[in-house]
C-alpha cells in the first residue's frame, strides 16, 4: 500500500482548471488496488472538497499547504499561525496595501478593500509581461468564489484576532512587482515561527513555520500507519517541496520549474499532458 499526495493547481488540474477523465481513471484504479490517494494543495479545505465533488471523488486532503489535513469531515490535524505573528504580518501587508487572503477555521478573509488593492496592484506598470500569461494568473486576480460560506470581509484585523475560537492557518499574497516581492520578504523573515513559500512567481504564501505540506504529507501517513518510504508526491512548485522531501519518491511535473524538478527523484508529464496518469502507470498501478 503506498500513499501518494497530490498536488491540485498546475499538477492534477489543466490549465483550464479540469481534471481530466485519464487522471480520473487512474486516481481511481490506484484506490482500488488499495493505495491512499491524498490531495495536498495550497487551496482552502472548502475548495478542495467542492473541486472533488464537482468530479465524485473522495480523498483525504492536505489543504491550505498542508495546515490543515481532514479526512471527510474529520480534522485530524490543524497547524495554525500565533495571533500576534498575524497582527504583524497584517501590519506588515497594509502598509504597502498588498491584496491578500487570510485562510482560517472559519473560511476565507479578505480586507474590505480588496479590489482596490487588486486594481492598484494591477496599475504597476514593472508588471512582468510573461506574468498575464501564466496559467494561474487570472484567478489569483479573482474575487475567490464557489466557497462554501463565501467570502468574508473584515476592515481590522483585529476584529478577527478579538475572536477566541478563530484560528488562521495561511496567508496568500499576490505580489506581482518584482522588486516590492524582494522587499515582502525581507520584511516577513524578520518575523519569527513563519514560513513563507510561493506557488507561482507573483504570490507569497505565509504559515506557520511548522505548517507545510511535508507536515500534511506525515500526518496522513500516520494516521493511515504507512512508512515515509511508501510515501509519493507529485507536484509541480515551490510550495511542494517540503512534501517532496519528506516523500519516498518524488515526482516533478513536465511543467514545473527547472529548480523544482532538480529536487525530485523524476519527472513526468505535463499537466496538460495528463502527467499524474503517466506517473501513475510508470510507478505505482500494477
Amino acid at each position: 500500500m503506498k500513499l501518494i499526495a497530490i498536488d491540485l493547481d498546475g499538477t492534477l488540474l489543466s490549465s483550464n482548471n479540469e481534471i481530466s477523465d485519464i487522471n480520473i481513471n487512474a486516481l481511481k484504479k490506484a484506490q482500488e488496488q488499495g493505495h491512499v490517494v491524498a490531495i495536498c494543495s495550497g487551496r482552502a479545505p472548502e475548495s478542495v472538497h467542492g473541486l472533488l465533488n464537482s468530479y465524485k471523488l473522495n480523498c483525504p486532503i492536505a489543504a491550505s499547504n498542508g495546515t490543515v489535513v481532514k479526512i471527510g469531515e474529520k480534522v485530524i490535524g490543524m497547524t495554525s499561525i500565533e495571533k500576534e505573528k498575524v497582527s504583524n504580518i497584517c501590519e506588515i501587508l497594509d502598509r504597502e496595501q498588498f491584496p491578500f487572503r487570510i485562510y482560517t477555521n472559519d473560511g476565507i478573509y479578505i480586507p474590505s478593500n480588496w479590489e482596490y488593492r487588486v486594481e492598484n496592484t494591477l496599475s504597476d506598470p514593472s508588471i512582468p509581461e510573461e506574468y498575464r500569461s501564466h496559467p494561474h494568473f487570472k484567478r489569483m486576480l479573482e474575487h475567490p468564489q464557489g466557497l462554501v460560506g463565501g467570502i468574508k470581509t473584515f476592515d481590522d484585523v483585529h476584529e478577527l484576532l478579538d475572536n477566541e475560537s478563530l484560528l488562521v492557518q495561511k496567508f496568500f499574497v499576490l505580489t506581482i512587482n518584482p522588486e516590492k516581492k524582494t522587499k515582502l520578504n525581507n520584511l516577513l523573515n524578520e518575523v519569527e515561527n513563519i514560513g513563507i513559500t510561493s506557488s507561482a512567481p507573483f504570490n507569497i504564501e505565509i504559515m506557520n513555520k511548522n505548517g507545510h505540506k511535508g507536515i500534511g504529507l506525515q500526518t496522513l501517513a500516520e494516521y493511515f500507519n504507512i512508512p515515509m518510504e511508501n510515501t509519493v508526491a507529485i507536484g509541480d512548485n515551490f510550495n511542494d517541496v517540503p512534501m517532496f522531501k519528506a516523500a519516498g519518491l518524488a515526482i516533478a511535473m513536465g511543467n514545473a520549474e527547472e529548480a523544482v524538478k532538480k529536487m525530485c527523484d523524476v519527472t513526468t508529464r505535463s499537466n496538460n499532458e495528463h502527467g499524474v496518469a503517466h506517473a501513475f502507470e510508470t510507478y505505482i498501478l500494477k
